[in-house]
């Protein structure tokens, strides 16, 4: 019996490289996140090698477009190699396209304060940043205009606890997201000498200094947090600054926003009051009766 061979259908060569591509822009993006989120190489190189990867991507995608076109007129396979690099490729440049969007539209800051009059400052935090860091100084008025524009919400936080117990709440909040404190110095009343005056309130600032890291590439981003003693209690002021690049996509008014409402969350929560011990039914006592022993 003699068996027919079937004819197999040719199959688009722009299909077939596109879905290679696609695939090798999947792996390489994988390991340029990694190379980034690690230090292993400086931004600059680590940066280049991640935005190749998304350039493969795009290429993937234009010659799937061709594919497409290509198995349209002249009737040949591959449509679901084309298909499948065209989904990886949108798939890796859908969210970078979204934070390019996003960066059009907000403004070109990447420093944020409740205070921009007399900011927070970066004291251990300057000692560990590398030269190709942006500046440790506040941008000044420009900075403080687009903030106010952009983030009007964004304002020093009052409270009536002790500096110290907004201080102990800021380090709580701070140990739950899992930055990397670098320095800590609690607030600590002046002690006036005899007959000196000294205003209602006033002492030394409590300073946090933590390392917080971008969500997906784990840029990282610098914070302190200060802790002022008023007269009636204390006043909490944030500060959040990216390391590099001259946009934060929102991130660090977002994180300032967040660290604020989490101590006023813990400050505003009822103190758990202690449990009563548990007391053990006792057993009624058997009286003893003339003659028992």
């Amino acid at each position: 019996m003699v068996r027919r061979r079937i004819a197999e259908e040719p199959i688009s060569r722009l299909a077939i490289w596109s879905r290679r591509l696609a695939l090798f822009s999947l792996v390489a993006t994988f390991v340029a996140i990694v190379i980034v989120r690690s230090g292993a190489l400086d931004i600059v190189p680590a940066l280049s090698t991640l935005a190749c990867a998304l350039l493969l991507a795009v290429v993937a995608i234009l010659l799937a477009l061709g594919a497409g076109i290509v198995i349209w007129r002249e009737g040949l396979g591959g449509l679901r190699h084309a298909l499948s690099g065209a989904l990886i490729g949108l798939a890796l440049i859908g969210y970078p396209a979204y934070l390019g969007l996003r960066a059009y539209q907000l403004p070109a800051i990447y420093d944020i304060t409740t205070d921009p009059i007399d900011p927070p400052q970066f004291d251990a935090i300057a000692r560990l940043r590398p030269r190709d860091a942006n500046p440790i100084t506040y941008q000044g008025l420009y900075a403080a205009e687009q903030q106010h524009v952009t983030y009007p919400d964004i304002a020093p936080d009052g409270t009536t606890v002790s500096p110290r117990e907004a201080f102990d709440v800021a380090m709580k909040v701070i140990a739950r997201r899992r930055w990397r404190v670098v320095d800590a110095r609690p607030p600590q009343p002046l002690v006036a000498p005899p007959g000196d005056p000294q205003e209602d309130g006033a002492g030394q600032d409590g300073i946090i200094e933590a390392v917080a890291r971008s969500m997906i590439l784990g840029f990282p981003e610098d914070v302190v947090v200060r802790i002022r003693p008023t007269s009636d209690g204390a006043r909490i002021d944030v500060r959040s600054a990216s390391r590099y690049g001259r946009r934060d996509l929102g991130s660090n008014a977002a994180r300032v926003q967040d660290i604020i409402a989490d101590i006023d969350n813990i400050l505003a929560a009822p103190e758990e009051q202690p449990a009563p011990p548990e007391r053990r039914p006792t057993r009624p006592i058997k009286r003893r009766e003339a003659g028992d022993r």
